[in-house]
């Protein structure tokens, strides 16, 4: 059986209200995350993914109403990120109304998170999100590209390739490769990092960061993403969920 490709419309929460910037910089309000993923819904994605730019302490349980709330209005699967730290974090997320939960930095400092998590929960609840670029002179990688936290902003030498492999053998269940270089600037999803990646893991991908275009979302999907994700131009009305899954279908790629 062939498995139809995911649309995912990302709201990325700051403080209860989705924002969005270009390589996660200039951030501007973008809307209330519940009316947004209501008419996400009702628009036909297939899934939700929030993530909480910030992060703090303060805004934790603000994320955690707005799970709540949207969990009460939607009936798509949803994947919430952003601040994870602990098993309890993903614990508190799910009785939100979480479907999965995504882990970054914590778990670059602690790999180990990863399969505590799967072990507790299983690998279907885990998402590792993985923000990579290209690296900068003096920090060479095997495959050209490093891991990065705090929105791309602070490098670390791992090599994204290695890094993506590595989270799925501890037991992610699924990989969102995001590309810090295209993030918001509607460049094109990075295809040749994407195939690196895809070349390396063998659960569900998830590309991420630059769409434009809905032809875009066709391309990374012949390229082997399980699912494709998108901000700004769902937020702002670039594009919808129905004219991106009438592109892919006209270019041959399945869709639900």
């Amino acid at each position: 059986m062939t498995v139809s490709v995911r649309v995912i419309p990302c709201l990325d929460v700051d403080a209860g209200r989705v924002v969005k910037g270009v390589n996660f910089a200039n951030l501007r309000d973008a809307g209330d995350p519940v009316e947004l993923a209501a008419r996400y819904n009702k628009e036909g994605a297939d899934e939700l993914t929030f993530l909480d730019v910030t992060a703090s302490s303060g805004n934790r349980e603000t994320m955690i109403d707005v799970v709540r709330r949207t969990a009460e209005q939607v009936f798509i699967p949803l994947t919430v990120g952003g601040g994870v730290r602990a098993v309890e974090d993903v614990d508190r997320l799910l009785r939100a109304g979480a479907d999965k939960v995504a882990v970054n930095t914590a778990a670059i400092a602690d790999p180990h998170l990863i399969s505590r998590i799967a072990d507790r929960f299983g690998s279907q609840v885990l998402v590792l999100s993985v923000d990579a670029r290209r690296v900068r002179e003096g920090v060479p990688t095997p495959s050209g590209f490093e891991v990065t936290t705090h929105g791309g902003r602070r490098g670390t030498g791992i090599d994204a390739v290695e890094w993506a492999h590595r989270g799925a053998e501890l037991g992610a269940g699924e990989i969102l490769l995001n590309s810090m270089d295209a993030d918001g600037t509607l460049a094109g999803f990075d295809l040749d990092m994407f195939d690196r990646v895809r070349a390396e893991v063998t659960v569900p991908l998830i590309a991420s960061g630059g769409a434009a275009r809905a032809s875009d979302f066709a391309q990374v999907a012949h390229h082997g993403a399980d699912a494709v994700l998108a901000a700004s131009v769902f937020h702002y009305g670039t594009l919808t969920i129905s004219q991106v899954k009438e592109q892919m279908r006209a270019e041959g790629v399945i869709v639900r």
